[in-house]
């Protein structure tokens, strides 16, 4: 997921447009919770969404497909995409507390759940929030590596003409990707420079892009569409593995859909009237049909140019040797879309413990004092404490020898895409949506909405245990730390 940037810049970004408005009285340069006036429409607010929806998960999709074969494949990213459809509606309901129209906002996802659901839900909201975002870092880690490794390869590759077949270990690439995020985390603010987003978003669609046109490529180039209708066939794989990986694949696509979490600030960014659920229930519907429409095409392409044998990653699973130099341009853009993107999801995580230690210990000078260091070149001094130095330094270390015990892309994103899943996109939506509607109890839509989320915990549940047992039958064959591709 890209664009979080995008959407959390939006109070710094824009205002150089508002100010060029002719002076009106000044009631008209503001909303009514006295911020400046929102501008967002829906176009800009479904560019938001398909910014933050369009990342990573794209390439594991057609892995995921091959697992689940031609039938059940399609309809379960269909399936995914209605019911974050419908919970997206849902949420759009709980941007303001009470009244549709004048409503309290709320400017986030858990602002929201705070001010509906009240404080013991916020705080397990809250966990496995930051549990995700911690995930998605050790999520980005692996990828990003395993991409500069690609690129290793495929030149490694190019020269000994395919004889030689370059194995290599992940673990220097790994460091290297720790040690640059060590250096950005340092960075005051980094997740809202403006212009992060949008490289990200341009750096997103070079690398979807090239995925699916070589995908498209090498179908025309073997004359049929590879796959069968149930997926890959026990033989391949044993009876047990078939079902783990059936299930670890749900978590995949999953993943690829978990944005609801973004949804709420991107709703914050859009004018009134019309009332900004009306714009943002336009917004999901039109996104959301773009998104799906382009990772069926991804999945699907993927899966009928390398049929069962469909690489984990699209991009680094050498099916496609050449053109190697344009594998190479969408592995580089994979690697800075990541770098990016590692500290919009780390910057609350940071954020979160900074407040809590400085709200916990005002007086110690060691955890609050800002120390000054003036940078010749710079002319304001760099501000810093102690704590913030340190604790970003090992959240990342920490993040990187986790990435080095378990370097699996597919399984750490199962595993992901099934946390986030149930609880953030399905149950909480689903709750304050009847608490927020005062939907009766056992009414017909009540039932409805419960049986929703009930089967919706059975999926990521499912999902969970099967990513999981991925991660166990990965490690038999791997050692840690001695990963090589």
């Amino acid at each position: 997921m890209g664009a979080t940037a995008a959407v959390n810049n939006h109070h710094h970004g824009h205002q150089v447009f508002d100010m060029a408005v002719p002076q009106q009285p000044a009631f008209k340069c503001f909303d009514d919770d006295g911020r400046l006036k929102r501008t967002g429409t829906v176009w800009t607010a479904s560019a938001h969404i398909i910014t933050a929806v369009i990342g990573s998960g794209v390439l594991s999709l057609a892995w995921a497909i091959a697992q689940l074969g031609w039938v059940a494949g399609p309809a379960v990213m269909l399936l995914f995409s209605l019911v974050t459809l419908y919970s997206s509606t849902l949420l759009s309901d709980c941007y303001r507390t009470g009244d549709a129209i004048s409503g309290k906002r709320n400017y986030t996802y858990m602002d929201a759940v705070r001010s509906i659901l009240g404080g013991f839900k916020f705080k397990i909201c809250g966990l496995i929030q930051y549990l995700n975002l911690f995930g998605v870092a050790i999520g980005y880690t692996i990828a990003a590596s395993i991409s500069m490794m690609a690129i290793k390869r495929s030149n490694c590759f190019h020269k000994s003409g395919g004889k030689d077949p370059c194995h290599m270990s992940s673990n220097p690439y790994m460091i290297i990707f720790g040690v640059t995020e060590i250096l950005l985390s340092q960075v005051p603010d980094f997740d809202q420079i403006w212009w992060i987003s949008i490289v990200a978003a341009v750096m997103s669609f070079t690398y979807s892009a090239i995925g699916l046109s070589l995908g498209i490529v090498q179908v025309a180039a073997n004359g049929v569409f590879k796959g069968s209708l149930t997926g890959i066939s026990i033989g391949a794989v044993t009876q047990t593995q078939k079902i783990w990986r059936t299930f670890q694949a749900l978590g995949d696509i999953a993943f690829a859909y978990s944005y609801s979490v973004v949804l709420i600030e991107i709703q914050d960014t859009v004018r009134s009237p019309p009332s900004e659920s009306k714009t943002m229930k336009k917004a999901t519907k039109l996104s959301i049909a773009i998104t799906t429409i382009f990772y069926m095409l991804c999945g699907s392409m993927g899966y009928a140019a390398f049929g069962d044998a469909a690489p984990g990653n699209l991009l680094t699973g050498f099916g496609f040797y050449n053109p190697f130099w344009l594998l190479d341009i969408a592995n580089a853009a994979i690697v800075v879309h990541l770098i990016g993107a590692y500290q919009v999801f780390s910057q609350p995580i940071f954020a979160f413990a900074e407040k809590s230690v400085s709200e916990r210990f005002p007086d110690n000078d060691l955890l609050t004092k800002e120390l000054e260091f003036k940078i010749p070149g710079f002319r304001s001094p760099y501000k810093t404490n102690v704590f913030r130095v340190v604790f970003r330094c090992c959240f990342v270390v920490l993040t990187t020898v986790i990435s080095m015990l378990m370097p699996f892309f597919n399984d750490v994103v199962g595993i992901l895409g099934a946390l986030g899943f149930w609880p953030l996109t399905v149950y909480f939506p689903v709750e304050m949506y009847i608490k927020q509607r005062k939907v009766e109890k056992w009414s017909t839509r009540w039932v409805c909405l419960q049986m929703l989320s009930v089967s919706c915990l059975v999926i990521s549940v499912v999902a969970g245990v099967g990513s999981i047992a991925g991660v166990m039958l990965d490690l038999k064959v791997y050692k840690p730390f001695q990963t090589t591709y």
